[in-house]
């Protein structure tokens, strides 16, 4: 475990130091997310933080839909289109 120190101003502000930002993935103008839990806080990239919340809420109708890896995420697009391209094209010859 490595420790990074940060002093707070007067106005409750910090600089994330440099090594921080850089494993977080976090750009000027990007976003951070604080995490409570307990007497700790956790900071993480918001926007990794959302897109991993979001994949964990849909892991159970992937598991449904039998979506294992990327692949098959994109097979099953690539079918949805294949089915609308051929549902398009019964409506204009009806």
């Amino acid at each position: 475990m490595e420790i990074s120190i940060a002093k707070v101003t007067s106005q409750g502000q910090i600089t994330i130091p440099a090594d921080i930002r850089k494993l977080l993935g976090v750009q000027p103008g990007g976003k951070v997310v604080f995490i409570q839990d307990g007497n700790r806080v956790m900071m993480a990239n918001a926007t990794v933080e959302a897109f991993e919340q979001m994949h964990a809420s849909f892991a159970p109708e992937a598991e449904r839909l039998g979506l294992k890896n990327d692949q098959d995420i994109v097979n099953l697009v690539k079918q949805a289109r294949a089915e609308r391209r051929k549902e398009a094209s019964n409506a204009d010859h009806a």
